[in-house]
């Protein structure tokens, strides 16, 4: 038995062991990573929640405070006595508001978001008509915005105090202060009514008609992404001018890397951490400019929507336009959140 247990133990060599051990090291290691990333996305969401929790109670304030009585805006002022009893019962104003609140966040939460008086719709057909039009708008809008505000970023940031940079930064800073109603009404000065190559108003989804789609997306994509492309480029040319002036990029300099390498493998990765953090806030700038561009352009989005909403003072369309962008633009933070935590651990730790 001794002379088993000590071929045993003759057997297992000191490499195999020190490799066991730094397998098991690695394992623990790993699952402590998980276990950050885990509380870091707990804690966001948390976050994220209580966001959403003080909206609905600033929406479902706000559509009281505007002026006007919500029974005379649903039925006009020609009623009776009567009628507006029976409009105030059911719309629960006879209760107290903290009540009305809680009923109103339940059902929202169930679905049901109530009914259009000016449409005599439920909020949830018009929704679901409109807000793919924003949708797409604004995704497209963040994709084209972001891509083109990176690339030129990097080239600002590779040829500092070229003529390059000099014109690309000029233009971005004249394009993150023009404001987006602005550039709609001068594209469609110059390319619909000089020009006449593209439509002066109306929106179709590319799976109704890809040619008129296209025709239709140019004019309030170019409105909503100039802003946010030269707010990404400068971002993206100061991350780039940081991160070059570090020790580990003149150590890859010094063992002979191509500039390409160095600047796209080594770089870019901490250059873009700022990026990631203002495409949320340009996601966010976006949806409000919607409204403007959709106005502009008779766009049947959830912007036109919300307007028209407010204007008739249509309480269950504004309450439900304020809170499905808050959720939009929540959800939208939190995955920029958890996305800056993947890229930079330094975060999670924090």
């Amino acid at each position: 038995m001794m002379s088993f247990c000590t071929g045993v133990i003759k057997s297992t060599s000191p490499a195999r062991v020190h490799r066991g051990i730094l397998e098991a090291g690695g394992r623990t290691a790993g699952f402590l990573e998980r276990q950050k990333m885990g509380r870091y996305m707990l804690k966001r969401a948390g976050q994220a929640l209580v966001v959403l929790v003080l909206v609905s109670i600033f929406a479902y304030l706000l559509t009281y405070m505007i002026p006007g009585d919500p029974v005379y805006a649903m039925l006009g002022g020609d009623i009776t006595k009567e009628q507006y009893d029976i409009a105030y019962q059911a719309m629960h104003l006879d209760q107290p508001i903290y009540i009305r609140y809680v009923r109103w966040l339940g059902d929202f939460v169930r679905g049901n978001w109530g009914k259009s008086y000016r449409y005599s719709q439920t909020v949830t057909s018009l929704l679901r008509a409109r807000l793919p039009v924003t949708m797409y708008l604004g995704v497209w809008s963040i994709i084209v915005s972001t891509l083109i505000g990176i690339i030129l970023g990097v080239l600002c940031g590779t040829h500092r105090g070229q003529f390059l940079d000099s014109l690309l930064i000029t233009c971005a800073n004249f394009g993150a202060v023009m404001p987006p109603f602005w550039l709609a009404v001068l594209g469609m000065y110059i390319f619909a009514l000089k020009l006449g190559i593209l439509p002066t108003h109306g929106f179709v989804l590319p799976t109704e008609n890809l040619g008129e789609s296209i025709r239709t997306t140019v004019l309030p994509l170019i409105a909503l992404s100039v802003g946010s492309i030269g707010g990404t480029t400068r971002q993206m040319r100061s991350g780039m001018l940081d991160v070059i002036r570090q020790d580990y990029i003149r150590t890859a300099r010094s063992k002979g890397l191509t500039e390409r390498s160095i600047t796209w493998k080594h770089a870019f990765r901490n250059a873009v951490l700022p990026v990631v953090t203002l495409t949320g806030m340009c996601f966010r700038n976006i949806v409000a400019g919607a409204i403007s561009i959709e106005q502009i352009f008779a766009i049947g989005g959830m912007g036109s929507l919300m307007i028209n909403a407010i204007l008739s003072k249509d309480v269950a369309v504004v309450q439900a336009c304020i809170m499905l962008t808050a959720i939009v633009v929540t959800l939208s933070n939190l995955l920029v959140d958890i996305a800056y935590g993947v890229i930079d651990p330094r975060i999670r730790v924090e």
